[in-house]
């Protein structure tokens, strides 16, 4: 018996068409929606071709609510994952990103309020929180920290009290007030709040998930915008060094696709996850470095070395990964692939296939400030 038919926006993406298979492993009807971002997929004239044939395919652009409308149609759950991804692309596509993320999800509450589902659920982000939460060695919390332009010159990458004291990061919970350095952070913290209110006022279920630095097979390896780990790939199978900024020593929460695409579903299913926002992560930190490494390994490229560049982008953290006793408590998400598993899984995804490097001169997509230590801006990939 079916379970419902869920309209997934952004389904032929990466996350999206992961989660069209475990929906449709668990008894779902799915229909997707995706303008298919040529970005993402390149010049393709129909859907990539490991998008599950089972799934109803609409090619369209979300930012239109009569195509919204039709697509509603019988539908009785909705995981909105569209959006335009990279922070350092938002800060120079500021109208586009507001577009896509922004008005585009004000179009699709717009048409929910006209045609009521059982649930939403929203896609939000990491990047909402700035950098991670701090202790200190007294045991006190530090919610809003942030580094100085002069400190990153000099190279002093940590984070420090007032008084020059170091302070150690700790697992993020949700209860962190946002710290939003990015249009694309500005962009994903509308889209949840957005939805919750929406839902709140209309009585729709709705749920936003915070995803970590997701990643897994299907990830765009020539977007220059993708997550660092497709990054990396793309130059070691092109037999380059990842470049790694700062010392490769900050530390982030690196989740497998497989286990957002089953916290996707439990969202959707759980009534205890109404009107609630949770982190979607592995709960486990990893430095830069150690991960770089750890991909070279996989692919067979362990001999060529990581560069360490001394370089960092303007805005970005120092140390940002996941709390997810929340989620484990109420959505029962429990993550199931390590690190090292996921690795080979993206390894035997990555067997055979070639990347064209992402551009990053200074002439290309990549424009996020990037200064050398005690030196000028110039331009750098997003790593």
């Amino acid at each position: 018996m079916m379970k419902g038919r869920v309209l997934i926006t952004g389904g032929a993406g990466f996350i999206g068409s992961h989660v069209t298979d475990e929906l449709l492993n668990s008894g779902y009807a799915v229909r997707i929606i995706d303008n298919l971002n040529p970005q993402v997929h390149g010049p393709v004239k129909g859907p990539p071709d490991y998008l599950n044939p089972e799934a109803e395919f609409i090619r369209k652009d979300i930012r239109n609510i009569d195509t919204l409308r039709k697509a509603l149609e019988d539908v009785t759950h909705v995981c909105h994952l569209a959006a335009e991804v990279g922070v350092g692309q938002s800060m120079y596509e500021i109208e586009k990103y507001t577009e896509v993320n922004t008005l585009a999800t004000a179009t699709l509450l717009q048409a929910l309020v006209e045609r009521p589902v059982e649930k939403l659920v929203v896609a939000s982000s990491l990047s909402i929180y700035g950098e991670g939460l701090y202790q200190s060695r007294s045991g006190e919390f530090y919610t809003q920290t942030q580094r100085t332009p002069d400190q990153c010159r000099k190279g002093r990458w940590e984070i420090d009290d007032l008084n020059g004291d170091p302070l150690f990061p700790v697992p993020t919970p949700e209860q962190k007030e946002p710290s939003l350095s990015s249009v694309y952070a500005l962009t994903k913290y509308d889209q949840e709040q957005m939805a919750l209110i929406i839902g709140r006022t209309y009585q729709i279920p709705v749920t936003a998930l915070r995803f970590f630095n997701t990643y897994g097979p299907r990830q765009a390896l020539s977007n220059p915008h993708t997550g660092v780990l497709a990054i990396f790939s793309s130059r070691l199978l092109n037999d380059k060094p990842p470049l790694i900024f700062e010392d490769g020593r900050q530390k982030r929460d690196f989740v497998s696709v497989h286990d957002v695409a089953r916290a996707c579903r439990l969202a959707l299913e759980s009534p205890t996850a109404d009107d609630q926002v949770f982190n979607i992560g592995s709960g486990s930190a990893f430095t830069i470095l150690e991960v770089a490494e750890a991909v070279g390994r996989v692919l067979g490229k362990d001999h060529i070395v990581p560069e360490i560049t001394d370089r960092y982008r303007a805005g970005d953290i120092r140390h940002c990964f996941a709390d997810i006793s929340l989620a484990e408590n109420r959505l029962n998400y429990t993550p199931q692939v390590s690190l090292e598993q996921g690795l080979e899984s993206l390894a035997l995804w990555l067997d055979g296939r070639t990347a064209d490097n992402p551009r990053f001169s200074p002439g290309g997509p990549c424009r996020q400030p990037v200064v050398q230590k005690g030196g000028a801006f110039g331009s750098g990939p997003p790593v």
